[in-house]
């Protein structure tokens, strides 16, 4: 089956006018800003093409890996988040490498309080983010014990793989184009950045969703796992931080979507087990 929630990008952003004039190549590379859990502007340095996406399988087939990640105390830690990077990258670069797609590996920076990147210094107050300019996912140490004091919620280590997994979901998007093709359209109607900014970050949480239903596939996920993953997606809503941030909510305001169109999006892509299922932009 065509992987229809790809490819109907430009369609779904015409009123844009998105058009292969305004999509940039391989060779071009935009603006350096990071996309993170708490904003997220879509830029990239590497294109897609349709007819790969054509060719990529419906459902992520299962790693070799048999011992599902996870920390001695179910807190996460470095060992574990570096893992859980590794075997999320693994499933894309099989499934790119089985539809005759070169996938370019990201790569994983573990920081404290600020970090230097091509999409320039960092603090911790961003939250995790992946930045395309140099294919870097980057995750402050303390993140998840700051948010889960915060919201008085305790992630645990599945809430903490869905955050990893959604960051790789942003470099598969780079590596598609997907991004590109959403900045281009950002350029040419600026007004609509935040919405679509929602779409690419509702996309992501499919995805991960997605890598989440590989590892159930192999008795890798457990109920008390997803429900976890679904409080993260919760407290990372557009509505829950601005809420606890300003006590208002302003859904014109929002770049990554709201705490139920994530637990939506999330819960789609791991009952569904395929990207096609991952069609924000049509939806």
């Amino acid at each position: 089956m065509r992987w229809i929630g790809i490819v109907l990008v430009c369609a779904a952003l015409a009123f844009a006018g998105c058009g292969s004039s305004s999509e940039q190549s391989a060779q071009e590379t935009a603006s350096p800003t990071p996309t993170t859990t708490t904003t997220a502007t879509a830029t990239a340095t590497a294109t897609g093409d349709e007819a790969d996406l054509d060719r990529l399988p419906e459902v992520p087939a299962a790693t070799t890996s048999t011992r599902p990640p996870e920390s001695a105390d179910r807190t996460g830690g470095d060992a574990f988040l570096t893992e859980v990077f590794d075997e999320a990258q693994a499933m894309w670069s099989d499934e790119f490498e089985a539809a005759g797609v070169h996938y370019a590996p990201a790569r994983i920076t573990l920081f404290r309080d600020e970090v230097h990147t091509a999409c320039g210094t960092q603090s911790a107050s961003v939250g995790p983010f992946y930045c395309p300019a140099d294919a870097g996912v980057y995750l402050d140490r303390r993140f998840f014990d700051a948010l889960s004091q915060r919201v008085g919620v305790r992630l645990g280590d599945f809430a903490q793989a869905y955050v990893v997994a959604h960051e790789v979901a942003h470099h598969v998007q780079m590596l598609l184009g997907i991004m590109q093709r959403v900045a281009a359209a950002d350029q040419q109607d600026p007004a609509g950045e935040n919405a679509r900014s929602v779409r690419l970050e509702l996309q992501a949480d499919c995805f991960a969703g997605v890598w989440a239903h590989s590892r159930y596939v192999r008795g890798q996920v457990r109920e008390e796992d997803f429900a976890d993953a679904l409080r993260a997606a919760a407290v990372v809503g557009s509505d829950f931080q601005q809420h606890l941030a300003t006590g208002t909510i302003r859904p014109e305001d929002w770049t990554h979507g709201s705490s139920r169109q994530r637990q939506h999006w999330l819960t789609t892509g791991f009952e569904q087990g395929k990207p096609a299922a991952c069609d924000t932009f049509g939806a």
